[in-house]
């Protein structure tokens, strides 16, 4: 069983970038998910899918891994890039899109 070692992006409901400052160490399913027959409900009988360890840094993770003798496999973080706009920019007369209330 792979870790995966990844920074993950921030949350697409918050403007803040507070939790993908850590790095993240996480086990690849090793199971595949059942069907409860009863319930319909989905479950696995794969504990090690519910772990999910934070680090300060990428150098952090990789040891723990290392020492724990867990294959892992390093994603570099994706490249942020934030589109600048003011509020007063919806209202330009030069504005592509039409406006609506």
């Amino acid at each position: 069983m792979t870790a995966r070692i990844y920074r993950p992006s921030r949350s697409t409901t918050q403007s803040g970038e507070a939790r993908s400052k850590l790095w993240v160490l996480e086990f690849a399913p090793e199971l595949a998910p059942e069907i409860d027959p009863l319930m319909g409900w989905t479950g696995s009988r794969d504990m090690r899918r519910e772990v999910r360890l934070s680090f300060g840094s990428k150098e952090e993770a990789v040891a723990y891994a290392e020492k724990n003798c867990i294959p892992y496999e390093v994603e570099p973080p994706k490249p942020v890039t934030r589109k600048l706009m003011s509020y007063s920019d919806n209202f330009r007369s030069t504005r592509l899109g039409l406006w609506t209330h």
